[in-house]
């Protein structure tokens, strides 16, 4: 099953006209739509597999990572060969970078490879990962909001939806304590504040968090590298997560070792697909920590989080479900949450291509 064309698609998908006004989860100002990047291999036994490389501002860089450095390498390449021909593309463009923009296009390159196994074999890739879960627990991933109003209706829509858990993405004291109010005791809060803070500053701000009754604070310190800024963090007795800005093996390892997490959150879409991440399962159960997958997107990148989490994932793993209101998505009404939870799909390989009408209507450049 040879390669024989590699396709990058760029999408923009507006927020619906009316939403409130959101940030951004890094706080970068209004955030008018999701841009996101979709990757199409196709080869010479008429299967097409499909892929993505996280996205927002980072798309047009890992379009060109895709188009200029990795299709070349794989062009010709024998599909079935996943692991050998990405572990070979890596060494020949580690000069370029372990991570960022390149890991992302890698991601969505060995996304795809991993979905046209899956359709080869006629199997779901959460059965080639190791079988597992027909169905997972979610938490409703919001946006900054700021406004402690807008956070308090932002928490209260999820709720309604059915969600049992909620990750904010603020960092002053009045939205998160909106957010606890509105929410009530019952509801699993989580906060991610994207790595703004000192050390000093993160244990003060650690201190004031411990009265709003946090499942985990996410990201902390800055540096994100500084593994044991963040144990300090965690010693000062606040669960902490981190895992979306790691991105090879031996820096998770770096991460588990340095005792600075209670969850790690490895990103298929951002780390090097499912090749890499299926590695973290095991090295973290050595370490005995669970892991929460970062899946801040709503394609194919999700769908690898949703079957990776089924297959190798402990009982009380959780799919990160991006909270957002968009005029369209990229599957449509096949992959929707219910009462909070989501069906691990069940065709081959991912269980779904994205909707040909969104990538008509929304594609862009």
């Amino acid at each position: 099953m040879i390669i024989t064309g590699i396709e990058s698609i760029p999408l923009r998908i507006p927020f619906k006209p009316g939403t409130r006004t959101a940030s951004s989860a890094w706080g970068d100002g209004n955030l008018p739509a999701a841009d996101s990047l979709l990757v199409k291999v196709t080869t010479d036994h008429g299967l097409v597999g499909w892929g993505e490389a996280f996205g927002f501002r980072a798309v047009a860089s890992a379009k060109l990572a895709v188009d200029q450095l990795i299709a070349p390498l794989c062009l010709g390449q024998d599909a079935r060969r996943t692991e050998p021909l990405m572990l070979d593309i890596q060494k020949k463009l580690h000069v370029f970078g372990r991570g960022g923009a390149l890991a992302f296009a890698l991601s969505a390159v060995d996304i795809a490879l991993w979905d046209l196994a899956g359709k080869a074999g006629s199997a779901p890739l959460s059965r080639l990962l190791g079988g597992g879960a027909e169905e997972l627990d979610c938490y409703a991933s919001l946006v900054r909001y700021s406004d402690p109003a807008l956070v308090s209706a932002a928490v209260r829509q999820a709720i309604d939806a059915g969600f049992r858990a909620l990750k904010l993405h603020e960092i002053e004291l009045p939205a998160i304590r909106a957010a606890r109010e509105e929410a009530g005791a019952d509801i699993e809060l989580m906060l991610d504040v994207n790595c703004p803070w000192t050390l000093h500053e993160a244990r003060q701000k650690a201190e004031e968090f411990k009265t709003i009754d946090l499942k985990w604070l996410e990201e902390p310190v800055w540096p994100p590298e500084n593994f044991d800024g963040l144990a300090a963090v965690r010693a000062s007795g606040i669960p902490t997560a981190a895992g979306e800005n790691v991105y090879t093996l031996m820096d998770f390892e770096r991460l588990l070792a340095a005792k600075a997490v209670d969850f790690v959150q490895p990103s298929p879409a951002k780390m090097g697909g499912l090749s890499e991440l299926r590695k973290i399962f095991p090295l973290a159960a050595v370490h005995n920590i669970p892991v929460m997958l970062h899946s801040f997107y709503d394609g194919p990148g999700l769908l690898a989080a949703i079957h990776a989490t089924a297959a190798l994932g402990t009982p009380d793993s959780m799919i990160e479900w991006r909270w957002f209101d968009l005029e369209a998505t990229i599957y449509g009404d096949a992959l929707r949450t219910k009462e909070g939870r989501i069906a691990v799909p069940q065709g081959p390989g991912l269980g779904l291509d994205p909707d040909p009408d969104v990538i008509k209507a929304y594609r862009w450049k």
